[in-house]
């Protein structure tokens, strides 16, 4: 079991920048895929990006690629969410989830870990 802990959200004007951290417990963050989810309100929580369990591969959302870029670094127990050129249609609660049946899917249901959730704000 890990649990995840969401860090870096706030308010920042559009064409702004954030970075958001997840740090996980335990010493088997390594076997995990990663992936950061997001909830705007009254909208299905929805796939933005995913990390294999080595960094090696990843893959996007077509509604921020070329904008967010995903990382990792095991030897610190945490995944990075470098968020730039932001839009007002990013607002949304951002969640970390970790997937440990290697399943590298973009449903919800296939995370079997959630960090509580950061707020992200963007003003136009």
């Amino acid at each position: 079991q890990v649990q995840l802990v969401e860090s870096g959200g706030g308010l920042v004007q559009a064409g702004g920048s954030l970075r958001l951290s997840c740090a996980a417990s335990g010493r088997s963050f390594s076997r995990y895929d990663m992936g950061w989810f997001r909830q705007a309100p009254g909208k299905e929580r929805e796939f933005v990006v995913g990390i294999s369990k080595s960094g090696g591969s990843k893959h996007y959302a077509d509604a921020v690629k070329g904008r967010f870029t995903i990382s990792r670094d095991n030897a610190k127990n945490t995944v990075y969410l470098q968020m730039n050129s932001l839009k007002a249609e990013d607002t949304a609660v951002y969640y970390c989830a970790a997937d440990a049946r290697l399943r590298w899917g973009v449903s919800a249901t296939e995370y079997d870990y959630w960090g509580q959730g950061t707020q992200v704000t963007v003003s136009s």
